[in-house]
């Protein structure tokens, strides 16, 4: 029953029309490893977009973005970013550093004076690559509050108050906290709300159209329901969750279109200078470790920097209540894969991404 869900809701969805598409028989391939994984880890919906060459080339959704209502997931579907929404806000971030707003290395406190002093400087540098030794999230409670946040400066109560777990610069501890507070430093900054600022400054000139804060009240188009799998494979709805404590680390929601626009401009240097992306997607040493499949990856500004086959391929995956997400880019081949599901702890690995990247580039 849940296989023929999957074939329905693919049978329904409309492609994002593309000034140039890929080979229909790259599309299939394609999509036969999208349905594969799908029906093999019982992933409700997925929407993907493919972009070569600057052009979003191929768009589409599969399964259903709504179970209970039978509504299928397209190209146009809203999901949560999650963790992808940091390498929009590191971006943000390094646009007041060429400006002169704002200072790498200062103590953080220049900008964001509610925040404690500690037993050492926190910089903007080091959050932006996870190297503070403010923590992560400690209690499953912490991820699923419902409490609302007016403000990110209000969000600091979460853990302004708490130690360090190492003295910055030191270890790698990666801390969705920490863009929390790099959110506060940035309206400082910027002299704005940081909504208003990506808004301005990445949103438009990036060309993303739907993007927005993930708001739990708000009425959004077009918006997924979301799912987590129960031991045994069983589907439950998500458990609510209010992003405003993490708007600038988690607290985006958008869509597969709205990421590859973003990773175009990003990696033409549209939003930042190339020595700025250069220096974004440049592994931090101290964040350099070994994954399970032998890939070096660290983390730069922003970004998670596999090294595969010697070639450098910048990505974000994110994963919270409702949603699992996976941008991957390779600059250097000029591709990028956007994919957004509704289901939590979804498989959406980088091997995944990369396949569908090779097959990307055979369509040329």
């Amino acid at each position: 029953m849940f296989a023929l869900a999957l074939i329905g809701g693919a049978a329904h969805a409309a492609p994002q029309p593309a000034t140039t598409g890929l080979p229909v028989g790259v599309q299939q391939r394609i999509e036969s490893a999208i349905k594969a994984e799908m029906a093999r880890d019982k992933i409700p919906g997925l929407s993907i977009a493919v972009a070569v060459d600057g052009v979003v080339r191929w768009a589409n959704g599969y399964g259903m973005a709504d179970l209970e209502n039978s509504v299928p997931a397209r190209a146009t579907t809203s999901y949560r970013l999650a963790s992808v929404s940091k390498p929009i806000t590191a971006t943000a971030v390094m646009q007041l550093v060429e400006a002169g707003k704002l200072d790498l290395d200062a103590p953080i406190q220049r900008y964001a004076p509610a925040f404690p002093q500690k037993p050492w400087p926190i910089t903007a540098r080091q959050l932006l690559s996870h190297l503070s030794g403010i923590r992560h999230y400690e209690e499953e409670n912490e991820q699923a509050t419902t409490k609302h946040y007016p403000t990110l400066v209000a969000a600091l109560d979460m853990f302004k108050n708490d130690p360090l777990r190492h003295q910055p610069g030191t270890q790698y501890l990666y801390s969705t906290f920490g863009y929390t507070l790099l959110g506060v430093a940035l309206e400082a900054a910027a002299g704005m709300p940081y909504a208003d600022y990506v808004r301005t400054h990445v949103f438009l000139p990036a060309g993303m159209q739907t993007i927005r804060v993930d708001e739990v009240a708000a009425i959004i188009p077009h918006r997924a329901q979301g799912y987590l799998k129960l031991p045994g494979g069983r589907l439950v709805n998500s458990a609510l969750s209010d992003t405003s404590f993490k708007v600038p680390g988690g607290g985006l929601c958008g869509t597969v279109l709205d990421l590859a626009r973003f990773a175009i401009a990003f990696q033409a240097g549209k939003l930042v200078r190339p020595a700025t992306v250069e220096q974004m997607c440049t592994p931090h040493p101290v964040s350099l470790r070994r994954a399970r499949a032998g890939d070096d990856i660290g983390y730069g500004m922003g970004w998670d920097i596999v090294i595969h086959d010697g070639e450098r391929q910048p990505f974000h995956a994110g994963n919270q209540q409702r949603v699992t997400n996976l941008l991957f880019t390779r600059p250097h081949r000029r591709v990028v894969v956007a994919m957004m599901s509704n289901l939590e702890d979804a498989p959406l690995t980088v091997a995944l991404a990369r396949q569908i990247s090779d097959l990307a580039l055979e369509g040329k």
